[in-house]
Order: structure tokens, then sequence, then C-alpha cells
């Protein structure tokens, strides 16, 4: 009887490998096919769009002064809100997109404006075959992110507290499923939503002397964002358990210790020293294979969600994906040149 039972639970579970290898196959070939076929914010169909110019901004999104843009990659245009500005940079760091918040009167505090301006962005980024690496980063010295608006809160009804939530949540892991390294460079405070929304990028830098904390229940309320499941998966259960039920603060040398954050670094005069080293960080990934870099983010993502078996089946489907490709191709003959690869995301 055990032996048949055995037998039966291991049919089972290969037919629910067969059929997640399979789905797996499907979004692993998405991933994949969207630098090749899929139309992009780039498409040929729409040539004019601000937002397909490595060198101008997106459409509606303010650009960076002059006197302010060190590391981006052109000379400021006046163009509407300037809460989030948004650069697509040059030269050696093509590929590279740069969103920063800039609501200094309200230390980035996260507002309905910001929030909708954020999702449009993550909109436009998703489809994009030109962008290679995201960086998260302030614009207001100090301050990575206060957290939701309070005194915009404090104005809502309660309906409106629950949309305004869902709608932040929702857009926060658009910012986590956007299928390029995201990298968030934390120079300042990072509190409530502001971490929460730091969690949600794949590498995360700070200052040593930046302060985080997901601070909710200080105000009777709980992490709404994803800090409840995203601490504990980056820190483990206990020790987010532990920060969450006491508020606490930590700082970026702690923050490092605890895993919380990869890099932290002595901050500099300018202000600016994580967003540097988030900086050098997306310029290593720059040389590796476009669709590859893809598919590792979705099997990584989608692996530590199942157990080890299902998440080698979705490592072979992901893997699958990069064999047809001829970047595949061009890596194993510069290998054999010996000269640098020339990916071109097909």
């Amino acid at each position: 009887m055990a032996a048949t039972v055995a037998a039966a639970a291991a049919a089972a579970t290969l037919s629910l490998l067969q059929r997640r290898r399979a789905g797996l196959a499907a979004v692993a070939t998405a991933a994949s096919s969207s630098f090749s076929s899929s139309p992009s914010a780039c498409s040929s169909s729409s040539p004019s769009s601000s937002s397909c110019s490595p060198s101008r901004p997106l459409r509606g999104f303010a650009a960076l002064p002059p006197s302010a843009a060190r590391g981006y990659s052109s000379e400021a245009k006046a163009g509407g809100e300037e809460e989030l500005r948004v650069r697509y940079l040059d030269d050696e760091h093509k590929g590279i997109v740069v969103l920063g918040l800039n609501r200094a009167h309200a230390k980035n505090a996260l507002n309905k404006n910001l929030v909708k301006m954020m999702s449009k962005v993550m909109e436009a980024l998703k489809s994009d075959k030109k962008v290679r690496t995201v960086i998260f980063r302030s614009e207001v010295p100090g301050v990575f992110c206060a957290g939701a608006d309070l005194k915009e809160r404090a104005k809502m009804h309660s309906s409106e507290v629950s949309s305004f939530v869902s709608k932040a949540r929702a857009t926060i892991n658009e910012m986590a499923n956007l299928p390029v390294p995201t990298i968030a460079a934390i120079d300042g405070i990072a509190l409530g939503g502001g971490l929460e929304l730091a969690l949600a990028c794949d590498i995360r830098v700070a200052a040593t002397s930046a302060k985080m904390g997901l601070v909710e229940t200080k105000l009777a309320i709980i992490p709404g964002a994803g800090g409840t499941q995203r601490l504990p998966r980056t820190i483990g259960v206990s020790l987010a358990k532990e920060l969450i039920f006491s508020a606490r603060v930590v700082d970026g040398e702690e923050a490092k210790s605890i895993g919380l954050v990869g890099h932290a670094v002595e901050q500099n005069d300018a202000g600016d020293a994580a967003y540097r080293k988030a900086l050098a960080l997306a310029k290593e990934f720059l040389p590796q294979g476009p669709v590859a870099m893809r598919v590792a983010k979705l099997a990584i993502n989608q692996g530590m969600e199942v157990d080890l078996l299902t998440g080698l089946a979705i490592e072979e489907a992901c893997y699958a994906q990069t064999i047809p490709t001829k970047d595949r191709i061009e890596g194993l003959l510069a290998f054999k040149e010996k000269r640098p690869p020339r990916y071109k995301g097909e």
C-alpha cells in the first residue's frame, strides 16, 4: 500500500512539474522575445516618442537641471511635473535608466500623484528593450523616501485610504516585476513605503549614514505595500518580525550586517555615495547578454517561491530560452576570437 501511495504521489508530482515547466517556458519565451519581436515603447511605429530616446526624459516627466546633472545624459528641458525625474543615460552608461524622486518639500513622501507617475513609468520601462538596468534614487539630499504622505492621508476618507494603499502596492509590485535588474540607491532616510519601494528592487545600496525602517506600527497600522512579505524574505522571519514589531530604524552599517542592503558605503561630500555605487554596479551588468539577464531574473524570482525540485524545473525552462538566441552564438564566437561580445538581445 505504501509503495502504491508513493508511486501515485510521484506521478502526481511529475505531472505537476510538467505543467509548471510548460507554463514557465511560455513566460520565459515572452521575456526573451520582448527583445526581438514584441512591440516596445521605442518601436518604429512611434519614432517621435520622447520615451524612445536614450538622451531625453520620458514624455511627461522632467529632466534634471544642468547643475544637478552629474552622471546624467543630456542638458535639461523644462517639462511639466518634476516630482519624478526620469533619465536614460548615454555613452558608457547607455542602457541604464535613473528614476529620481524629487518632492523636497515632503521628503519624497508618496502621494497620489507620485504613485500615479511611477505607475506610468513602470508601464513604459517594462516594454522598452533599450533598458538594461534601472536605478531608483533621490534628488533630495539626505532623503530617499519618507514613506506615505501623511498630510494627504489625513484628508482622505477611509475608503480612499484603502484605494491609495492598493494602488501603491500594485505600483511597487510593478517595480518588482520589471524584467531587468533594479537597484535602490539609498543616500538618506527610507521609512515605511520608502523602504518598501527599496525592498522591491533586486539590489539595495545604502550610505552608512542612511536610516531605514518599517515604522508603520507606530501609527497603529502595518506595512501595506509589500513590507510584511518582502522584509522576511530578505532578512529572515524572526528578525523581520522584531523590526516591524518595534518600528526600529537601522543605519546603513546595521542594514548591511543583517542583509537588508547588499552594500554600505561611506557618504561623500556630494551626498550621493550610494548612487555612485549603484551606478558602478549597473555598469557591471551592461556587458552581459540582455536575454540571459531577463530570464536569469525570472528564474531566480520564480524559483524562490517554490520547492527546490520545482525551482530546478523553472531553471531548465528558462535556460532553454537562451539556447536558440543569436547572442549565445555570439558569446561562443567572441570567446573563440578572444574579443568582447557584441550582444544585441536577439
